[in-house]
């Protein structure tokens, strides 16, 4: 049996894979790497699956998997009945000379880290903070509300199915570090973290993300919220201006304002963040952005935008501060690549969270920042609090040694699949003045379009009649936003909170009082 010739413009040689590491990323990687660094530009034909395996003496459903990934993330393209291309990317989403094929490791000498550093120098007082009440006001009027408490409902957002946690598991890992503590883990610990838990974060990163991190990189935060205040506290002068989406994450918002920042208010589109918009603002120093499921539409940044937004940060040394709150949920193919294993000058500062695949009560997340910047993080963080508490680091560190998170990821992403699926299946799609459900590929919620804010405040109201708790998206706005306030409507559901016989019966609920 005969094989079409590989394409002559692509060549294998110089891939080398490691047999005794997983060869589907490797190879992922290898050909995400050409395209980013350009030898492999845009229309370059890719042989297919079957002869890039044999090229590689490997499975084809290695070949495969790389390719699904690549798909996904963007990087490649197919076009019917003519094979596998280079994706086509819009010549301003390259950046003007080719990206580093090197690792990022930190911030090059020559890189201004332009890290606010006043608070080292003044007393620890609240008259010495300068707060912009005019960046507050745009966020939201009145104070900041706090997520719901109590047991979890249909459709909390932001909760997972923690009702699956291990917790006879975490209890018994528990009950070990106490019945024998290290003496040394009882003193002060590293503001950084507990280093066994950084390593395990670092190489679950690794692996899961595409991320060549080190644990030397990595500072353990009270959550993901404190990882954001952190961003604002240090890289925000009173008067600079930060880019947040619009709509977005009203506590992010929050940080930056208390900071003292002038909040810019920037599009999504169906690809991510409007970067035209964001390269019209001239005083913009950081954008806050939930590239691999934005909150609160759950659009997936396109590659192109990915890479259009590391270019400003590059032409403006502006930072960005990425939030993968729910990366871990993505329901076809593995989790898409952030855009810090994109960076290669030292730009993304990485927001991580265990409290969408453990519990939100847990309290425990994590930043990735470049090397320049760990000292001064962990340094702020130690004004703070010191250092966060030790069990719960020291055992989340041998909950991920002894393979219980990775099972327990697989376990709640099947649970979320699942839940998603019944809502999908059962939701009323003749309510008046209500969209049909769009596809959900990935996160734990969906927001859903209304004709008018009007009808948004009805729905709300009559499902709170109901014991249903929803979200409107029209919540979600900065409050002078120049979108009309009927645009703004919607319906922001969290599918994960409760079992999938609890949303059966919400939506039963819900339909009798929609319908009255």
């Amino acid at each position: 049996m005969t094989t079409e010739p590989l394409s002559l413009s692509f060549n294998p040689a110089g891939i080398e894979l490691d047999r005794r590491q997983g060869l589907s990323r490797q190879l992922y990687q290898a050909l995400r790497l050409r395209v980013l660094d350009g030898r492999l530009a845009s229309g370059t034909r890719l042989p297919a699956s079957r002869d890039l395996a044999a090229a590689l003496a490997i499975s084809r459903n290695s070949v495969v998997r790389a390719y699904d990934q690549l798909y996904a993330e963007g990087f490649i393209e197919g076009r019917v009945g003519d094979g596998t291309y280079v994706a086509q990317l819009p010549q301003n989403a390259l950046p003007a000379k080719k990206l580093s094929t090197k690792v990022s490791t930190g911030l090059s000498t020559g890189l201004p880290t332009t890290l606010s550093t006043n608070w080292l120098d003044l007393p620890v007082d609240s008259s010495s903070k300068v707060i912009h009440s005019g960046a507050l006001g745009r966020v939201e009027k009145n104070h900041l509300p706090s997520p719901p408490s109590g047991p979890p409902r249909a459709f909390r957002v932001g909760v997972p199915a923690f009702d699956l946690f291990p917790f006879e598991v975490w209890a018994k890992l528990n009950a070990a570090f106490w019945r024998k503590p290290d003496l040394q883990q009882l003193c002060y610990g590293d503001p950084a973290g507990d280093a066994r838990l950084r390593g395990m974060i670092a190489a679950y990163l690794r692996s899961s993300r595409g991320m060549q991190c080190t644990a030397e990189q990595i500072v353990i935060t009270s959550g993901a919220q404190q990882g954001i205040s952190l961003c604002a506290q240090l890289l925000v002068e009173p008067g600079d201006g930060v880019a947040i989406e619009n709509p977005g994450y009203r506590a992010a918002g929050h940080a930056f304002a208390v900071a003292g920042a002038r909040l810019h208010g920037v599009a999504v589109d169906s690809d991510g963040i409007d970067c035209n918009e964001l390269n019209g603002i001239v005083d913009c120093r950081l954008a806050y952005v939930t590239p691999s499921h934005q909150y609160p539409t759950g659009v997936v940044m396109s590659l192109a935008r990915r890479l259009e937004l590391l270019a400003w940060a590059e032409k403006t040394q502006g930072w960005i501060v990425e939030d993968d709150y729910d990366g871990e949920y993505r329901y076809s193919g593995a989790p898409l690549a952030p855009l810090a294993a994109l960076d290669r000058h030292g730009r993304v500062l990485y927001v991580g969270t265990f409290g969408k695949v453990a519990f939100p009560a847990l309290r425990l997340g994590y930043l990735v920042l470049p090397t320049a910047l760990v000292d001064a993080f962990s340094q702020r963080r130690a004004v703070d609090v010191r250092h966060s508490e030790v069990s719960t680091q020291a055992v989340m560190a041998e909950f991920m040694a002894a393979g219980h998170f990775q099972r327990h990821i697989r376990r709640m992403r099947r649970a979320a699949l699942s839940r998603r699926n019944t809502l999908l299946a059962n939701w009323p799609s003749d309510i008046p003045g209500v969209g049909s459900l769009p596809s959900v590929a990935a996160g734990l919620h969906v927001t859903v379009a209304v004709d008018t804010q009007a009808r948004e405040r009805e729905l709300i109201e009559a499902a709170a009649g109901v014991d249903v708790e929803i979200n409107g998206l029209s919540s979600y706005w900065l409050a002078d936003s120049s979108t009309s306030a009927d645009q703004r409507a919607g319906l922001v559901l969290g599918f994960a909170a409760v079992p999938e016989a609890a949303i059966a019966s919400a939506l039963v609920r819900l339909r009798s009082a929609w319908c009255r």
